[in-house]
């Protein structure tokens, strides 16, 4: 018997300098390597191996089953994963979110520029509803983030995490 490996269906994105799409198999590498590092601490890690497949596992199964995810985030110079952004919505959290991670070169404005393309395609997309990140205080940068889409924060923690503060991104003007 022969396994076959269907690829996500799904969209890409390109911006500038960045390609968003779906993750594929070749992607675990990158992902596993910075959830098994320290980098990870501010999203939860660091991980085991088994930590970090299943992790790898939820966020590819988000799109089978929601239709949208995390878009891995590919420069379009080097082809090289650096990171993900995307949607998503567990049954766990109170509302959707969007969410960023940097694996590696931080500090060029990958992620702002890439988590505003995803937002701006579930908008453009998805049905209607509230849009948050979840964000640990000591977490200044994707902070920065956050204030760079124009999110802002009460303090109110979220009930799934109570650890991290709720962010709520605004709602986009209807057209007249």
């Amino acid at each position: 018997m022969t396994a076959l490996r269907a690829p996500i269906d799904g969209p890409v994105l390109t911006t500038d300098r960045l390609t968003l799409r779906p993750p594929r198999m070749a992607d675990r590498d990158a992902h596993a390597a910075f959830y098994a590092s320290d980098d990870s601490a501010s999203v939860g890690g660091p991980f085991t191996g088994k930590e970090t497949w299943r992790v790898f596992a939820a966020l590819s199964g988000h799109w089978a089953l929601m239709g949208y995810g995390w878009f891995m985030i590919e420069r379009r110079d080097t082809g090289r994963v650096i990171g993900m952004t995307g949607l998503h919505h567990p049954p766990v959290h109170a509302d959707r979110e969007i969410g960023w991670t940097l694996f590696t070169d931080r500090g060029q404005g990958f992620v702002t520029e890439a988590a505003r393309a995803a937002r701006d395609w579930g908008r453009d997309t998805l049905p209607p509803a509230r849009l948050v990140s979840y964000i640990d205080p000591a977490n200044g940068p994707s902070q920065a983030v956050a204030r760079r889409l124009g999110a802002t924060t009460d303090g109110t923690r979220a009930a799934h995490n109570p650890v991290c503060e709720i962010w709520v991104h605004p709602t986009p003007e209807a057209p007249r």
